[in-house]
């Protein structure tokens, strides 16, 4: 595809390109490379698979470009072949900026930041207001307004593509109706406007101290929440509370010289897209991390949890209790995980699994682990009045203690286990996984992953210790809790 794009830069240059370097991607499957002619003129080639999406974007981006906003210029495209070529905006992102003055300033999030974050807030209503008046819709993709359809899509990618990936359990049936919760009330919000879709810092180029703009092919009809919270609660810039307020106040401000609202009413309705906001970029996280094995989006879920522990201290803007839970479950797994890694030192994953549903994913990402079979031992499941019980219940690990062999096996399992984790810590590893597994998931396999947790929180307190129970949702007798029926 390199030889489209050198005669779309010959054609507009006049000579062909001295040089043609790829550039790293980004999250999706499009590819771009910076040419450079004799006189050291600079312009961006990319080549996008998804002849719609790129129609889209290459329509949107002359609608803005004449109305005077920031986007880059389109200076040639060859549609058949999916090839196009625009204005080289720099190399530097808002978060490139945003990383570089925390090294700078050794802030989290520095002063000198606010003031940019603020041109860039600014330019928001123009790009809503003026390009929902110019921009052609008929051409959006893949849905021409974000409506309940793109509404339920979304909060299925949340749960299909991060719930599912990541173990968290919940109640389907339940989810669903909180999910219709959820879009009657997001459908409240005047949908008219230009929605970018995806405003966030990395797709925020800054070029001369300026910002413009970039990536919002997946643009479509929509309610004017959605960008703010996109922006305000980007996961990885962390932006502080006292900031976010100020930010607000400014594109407020600035919305107030476009188009008449309730202040109230749009407060209250951000509360709502911020919620969906996290969630489809949760989802995206899952789909990129754990399906596609890019260990870096999963970097971005321990902030996503933090933002979620901060929504439900306010409380959720509408009634959705198993969408709480399911969101106090997220912040109990991932918010006390510091900065920088979803993982940071050494972190053991245990787990229990049925071999009727298959070995687990390797969702930590390096490609091994320990699997240890449980079926040899005694099984309490036989038994009717441990039918209904799980490993985590005394009277079961009663029953698996008082055998024999089973303390043996323990007694192997913990030598390997112990020497393996000692010797992770002295050369620096982040990532040991052991499954236990069994026939039903149900009682030997999670007595021996809980009595592993145990021991290794007591053995190594430096050590981060994950637990999870595969099947913990479908076992009999299981509360939504996922404690067992009738427990404390």
């Amino acid at each position: 595809m390199r030889e489209p794009i050198i005669r779309l830069f010959e054609a507009h240059f006049g000579a062909p390109p001295a040089s043609v370097v790829a550039l790293r991607g980004d999250g999706s499957n499009r590819r771009y490379y910076r040419l450079t002619g004799p006189a050291e003129e600079t312009a961006i080639g990319a080549e996008g698979p998804d002849h719609e999406e790129n129609r889209a974007f290459l329509s949107y981006s002359r609608s803005l470009r004449e109305c005077g906003l920031p986007v880059p210029e389109i200076y040639g495209e060859d549609q058949a072949r999916g090839v196009w070529l625009e204005e080289d905006l720099g190399d530097t992102t808002l978060f490139d900026a945003l990383v570089q003055a925390r090294e700078r300033e050794g802030s989290p999030f520095p002063a000198s930041m606010l003031e940019l974050y603020r041109r860039v807030i600014e330019v928001l209503p123009r790009i809503q207001v003026e390009g929902g008046r110019v921009v052609d819709f008929g051409l959006a993709y893949p849905r021409a307004a974000f409506d309940r359809q793109s509404i339920a899509w979304d909060l299925n990618y949340f749960k299909y593509h991060f719930l599912k990936l990541a173990h968290i359990p919940f109640n389907e049936a339940r989810l669903e109706e909180d999910f219709q919760v959820v879009a009657d009330f997001l459908l409240r919000a005047d949908g008219s406007h230009f929605m970018y879709r995806d405003f966030q810092s990395r797709n925020i180029m800054i070029r001369d101290g300026e910002p413009w703009f970039i990536d919002y092919q997946g643009g479509r009809r929509g309610a004017l929440q959605y960008d703010v919270a996109s922006l305000l609660y980007d996961a990885k810039a962390a932006i502080p509370e006292i900031a976010r307020e100020q930010l607000l106040a400014w594109y407020l401000a600035a919305l107030g010289e476009y188009v008449s609202f309730d202040e109230e009413e749009f407060r209250e309705l951000l509360r709502g897209f911020v919620v969906i906001r996290i969630m489809q970029a949760m989802g995206a996280y899952g789909y990129r991390g754990f399906f596609e094995r890019k260990p870096r989006f999963l970097q971005s879920v321990p902030h996503a949890a933090r933002n979620l522990a901060r929504i439900l201290d306010v409380g959720l803007p509408f009634r959705a209790p198993e969408l709480e839970q399911v969101f106090r479950r997220i912040v109990d797994r991932w918010a006390d995980v510091e900065a920088g890694s979803p993982f940071p030192g050494l972190t053991v994953h245990v787990g229990s699994f049925s071999y009727r549903r298959g070995y687990p994913e390797d969702e930590e990402g390096h490609g091994g682990g320990y699997v240890f079979d449980c079926r040899a031992l005694p099984n309490p499941g036989r038994y009717p009045e441990y039918a209904d019980r799980s490993g985590r219940d005394r009277d079961v690990a009663e029953f698996i203690e008082a055998r024999a062999e089973a303390q043996a096996y323990w007694e192997h399992v913990c030598a390997l286990i112990d020497a393996q984790v000692t010797e992770y810590l002295r050369r620096g590893f982040t990532a040991l996984t052991v499954w236990f597994g069994c026939t039903g998931g149900q009682h030997r396999s999670v007595y021996m992953a809980e009595r592993l947790s145990r021991h290794l929180r007591e053995r190594f307190p430096q050590v981060r210790v994950r637990l999870t129970h595969r099947e913990e949702p479908s076992w009999p007798g299981i509360t939504q809790s996922g404690a067992p029926a009738g427990a404390d």
